[in-house]
C-alpha cells in the first residue's frame, strides 16, 4: 500500500517507522527536514510539501501539534486536499477538536477524499512500541479498509462512530488524565509536607484505591526531577483547552476542568511549556513550599 505521512516529530516518527517496517511504501513530509532523515534512511521518499506527500497514495496520515496546524496542512495552499486523489483516505492522528475535522471533511467531500479523525493515546513509548490506542471517527468502510495499517500504529485500534467521535473520545481521555495530574500534585505535596517520603506515598497509593496510570511516571519523572518531554506541557494546556472549549459550545458546566486548565496555563506562564506535562506539579510545589522528589534527586 502507498502511504503518505505528514508530521514526523516526537510521535509521528515512531508511528511512521512502524508503518514503513510493515512493508508499505511511504512518502514523508515535515517542516523540519531533519526530522524525516531516519525514515528516509529506511526507504521512505522525502517530499517538499503536504501536497507532494499526498499525491498518488492510498492513505495519508498527519501527526501535528494543534488543530490550527492540522487545518492549514490539510486545506491550505499546497495542502493535502490539493494533492490527494479521489478515493484515497486521510486519517488525522493529532488531537483536534471535532469542529476542525468536520470542516476539513466538508471541504474534502467534493474531491472524493475520505476524511477520518484518528487521535492516538499512549505517549511516545506506545508510539515506538506500536501499542497505542487509536480512536477513529468517520466512514466505517474506510476504517475497515485501512485497519491493517492502523494496527501497525497501535494494537488497540477502535471505531468510535461518525466523524468527530474519535476526537471527542481523545479529548475526554486527555481531560481526565491531565486533570488527575493536577490533583496528584496537590495530594503529594500535602503528604510530603507532613513528612512522608514521596516514594512511600507512591507505593501506598499504588496498592490502594487511589492508584492511577497518571501517577506511574512519577518514579522516573518528578521524583528524579526529570522533566524531559515526551508530551509537552504546552500540548497538555492545548488539550485541556479543547475540552473546556467543547464544554462551552455544548453548555456543559465544567468548573473542575477550568481549574485544571488554569494550572497548565500557570505552568506556561512560568516558562515550563516545553517541559514534560508533569512539570505542572512544579506550580503546586512552589505554592506549597515543598518538592515531590525521591532520595536520589
Amino acid at each position: 500500500m502507498k502511504v503518505g505521512f505528514v508530521g514526523v516529530g516526537f510521535m509521528g516518527r515512531h508511528m511512521a517507522r512502524n508503518v514503513l517496517n510493515g512493508g508499505h511504501e511511504m512518502k514523508v513530509y515535515d517542516l523540519n527536514r531533519d526530522a524525516a532523515d531516519e525514515l528516509v534512511s529506511l526507504g521512505a521518499d522525502r517530499t517538499n510539501s503536504p501536497r507532494e506527500a499526498s499525491e498518488d497514495v492510498d492513505v495519508i496520515f498527519t501527526s501535528l501539534p494543534t488543530p490550527q496546524v492540522v487545518e492549514e496542512v490539510a486545506s491550505g495552499e499546497g495542502g493535502i486536499l490539493s494533492g490527494a486523489r479521489r478515493g484515497a483516505a486521510y486519517f488525522d492522528l493529532s488531537t483536534t477538536d471535532p469542529s476542525t475535522i468536520l470542516r476539513i471533511a466538508a471541504r474534502a467531500e467534493a474531491s472524493g477524499l475520505r476524511v477520518l479523525d484518528a487521535p492516538v493515546s499512549g505517549g511516545t513509548g506506545g508510539a515506538e512500541a506500536g501499542t497505542l490506542c487509536v480512536m477513529v471517527g468517520g466512514d466505517r468502510e474506510a476504517y475497515d479498509e485501512f485497519k491493517p495499517v492502523l494496527d501497525l500504529i497501535g494494537n488497540q485500534t477502535m471505531y468510535c462512530g461518525p466523524i468527530g467521535s474519535g476526537a471527542v473520545c481523545k479529548i475526554v481521555n486527555n481531560l481526565i488524565g491531565l486533570s488527575v495530574g493536577v490533583l496528584l500534585s496537590e495530594a503529594f505535596t500535602m503528604g510530603v509536607k507532613w513528612g512522608v517520603e514521596a516514594q512511600t506515598l507512591y507505593e501506598a497509593v499504588s496498592k490502594s484505591s487511589g492508584n492511577t496510570t497518571s501517577m506511574h511516571g512519577f518514579p522516573n519523572g518528578i521524583f528524579k526531577r526529570n522533566f524531559e518531554p515526551g508530551f509537552q506541557l504546552d500540548l497538555a494546556a492545548k488539550d485541556v483547552g479543547l475540552a473546556t472549549q467543547l464544554g462551552r459550545e455544548l453548555s456543559v458546566p465544567m468548573e473542575m476542568s477550568n481549574i485544571s486548565q488554569q494550572r497548565y496555563i500557570a505552568g506556561q506562564n512560568k516558562g515550563f511549556g516545553k517541559m514534560a506535562a508533569g512539570a505542572v506539579a512544579i506550580v503546586q510545589e512552589e505554592r506549597a513550599g515543598v518538592e515531590i522528589k525521591g532520595p536520589e534527586a
